[in-house]
């Protein structure tokens, strides 16, 4: 079980995430760096390596509860060893692949919270293809930029699209258990998160039981960013003083209502009478 409470970011892309972390690094309870982390993958690559080790399958067939309590024990120290340098008892872990992993790391720690960010999906495919409009001479980092607009939609909706992969995941995460849910998973909506900031990340800190922490919206504190050329600079995630208004997108008719036809789970959970 892990020393500190792990408070895992998480969700769709442009949902707001980066906004999230920063809001969340405001309590004084919560040490939250505002990048993506290596950590999800880093867990899982372990697990693949040692599941493909003939010495350590070796070492199963003699004592396997002791050998897998030595893999939980190695994955809670190697979790609290990279957050060492803070004291605060939550610590963010923000990376879209906790999605696929949230009954891995439900393993390793009961008490883990998972905080999944959601928006309306034609102002996310909007947000993705308005910023590729601004940068149309350089590629994706999965090289979309040959395709049509509803052929990059397409794309970015698919099983294994940026848009289409942790949807899944979402909609996936509907089959666990009702009370595992409530205890593990706690959906920010952007569009509730940009409207009323304050009752969000006020209920957010209900939720993981702690004592409400003032921010104010329009004097926030902003540290430096993630790389965006990492992304090509087609999934960008600056930082602001300040929480302004979100653009409104305008895309095409039979791209929204196909997006509202296939994912239509998505709109009766999240946006129910849209």
């Amino acid at each position: 079980m892990f020393q500190k409470h792990l408070l895992c970011v998480t969700g769709l892309p442009r949902a707001g995430s980066t906004l999230l972390c920063q809001l969340l690094g405001h309590h004084p309870d919560i040490y939250s760096i505002g990048h993506s982390s290596p950590l999800c993958q880093t867990l899982t690559g372990l697990r693949q390596h040692l599941s493909d080790s003939d010495f350590f399958r070796a070492q199963l067939d003699v004592d396997f509860p002791l050998v897998y309590q030595r893999l939980v024990n190695a994955f809670s120290g190697f979790v609290d060893g990279w957050f060492a340098e803070t004291e605060k008892p939550w610590v963010v872990d923000k990376n879209r692949g906790w999605l696929h992993h949230i009954e891995t790391v439900h393993h390793l720690d009961p008490n883990v919270r998972m905080l999944v960010c959601v928006r309306e999906l034609g102002q996310i495919y909007g947000s993705i293809e308005a910023q590729h409009q601004k940068t149309i001479l350089l590629d994706f980092p999965d090289h979309l930029a040959n395709f049509s607009r509803y052929g990059r939609a397409d794309k970015l909706f698919n099983d294994q699209g940026v848009i289409g992969s942790p949807l899944r995941s979402i909609e996936a995460l509907q089959d666990l258990d009702t009370q595992l849910q409530q205890h593990l998973i706690y959906y920010v909506v952007f569009e509730h998160l940009m409207q009323d900031p304050v009752t969000v990340i006020q209920g957010i800190y209900g939720w993981l039981d702690l004592p409400p922490a003032k921010f104010d919206p329009q004097a926030l504190s902003v540290k430096p960013h993630e790389s965006d050329s990492y992304y090509r600079f087609k999934y960008t995630h600056g930082t602001h003083t300040s929480i302004q208004p979100p653009r409104t997108y305008t895309i095409p008719q039979r791209i929204q209502q196909q997006l509202q036809q296939q994912f239509s789970w998505f709109y009766e959970t999240f946006y129910p009478g849209l």
